[in-house]
Parts: structure tokens; C-alpha cells; sequence
């Protein structure tokens, strides 16, 4: 059974840090790329940050020099260090599993929510 587990989110004060951690279990395939994605209240979703199976990360504009990915490849788990964090990063972030050739499987995690508030 296919298992995608996000951890880390809560409530931070603006200019405050937070870590998220996803977990990914039971995928029989080769996974090429594990990435975040974020939808704040009345926004569509975004991709903010990927880490890809050799290593190379992409991010979004919005957060770079704040957010840094890192995997634990043994472990098939990524990581996302937020700092500096901003009440525009207040959003539901979920965790992204690209898998099997051409990345032809797609897991989803079920999100956690980050709100940045004093």
C-alpha cells in the first residue's frame, strides 16, 4: 500500500521557521522526483519546491533564499526548512511523488497546514 506522510506544519510567527518533513512508503517503482506543492486560502496550487533523483532542486521565485529541499534517499523521505516565513506562505502544503518511467505515477500526501500569524 502506497503511503505519502507529511509531518512539521503549524502555526509561526511571521519571520519564524518551520520544517516540514514526507514520507513516502510502498512504491514499487523508481521514484525520480519528490516535490512540495502549496494552496493558499482562495489560490490555486503552486509548486514551490522539488528535489529531483540526482540530486537537483528547483524552486519557486516566491521562496527562494528562504526554503531549502533535502532528501534522505534511503529513507524516501524530503524535507522542506522554511525560514523567514511570511504571512503570504500561509497555505496547506502537500507532498508530491513522481514515479516509474515518465513518471507515469502521481501520490499525493494529505497535506499540512502551515500559518504564518502573529
Amino acid at each position: 500500500q502506497v503511503q505519502v506522510v507529511e509531518s512539521g506544519g503549524g502555526l509561526v510567527q511571521p519571520g519564524g521557521s518551520l520544517r516540514l518533513s514526507c514520507t513516502a512508503s510502498g512504491i514499487i517503482y523508481s521514484i525520480n522526483a519528490m516535490g512540495w506543492h502549496r494552496q493558499g486560502p482562495g489560490k490555486q496550487r503552486e509548486l514551490v519546491a522539488v528535489i529531483s533523483s540526482d540530486g537537483t532542486t528547483n524552486y519557486a521565485e516566491s521562496v527562494k533564499g528562504r526554503f531549502t529541499c533535502s532528501r534522505d534517499t534511503a529513507k524516501n523521505t524530503i524535507y522542506l526548512q522554511m525560514n523567514s516565513l511570511k504571512p503570504e506562505d500561509t497555505a496547506v502544503y502537500s507532498c508530491n511523488v513522481l514515479a516509474g518511467r515518465t513518471n507515469r505515477f502521481s501520490y499525493w500526501g494529505q497535506g499540512t497546514q502551515v500559518t504564518v500569524s502573529s
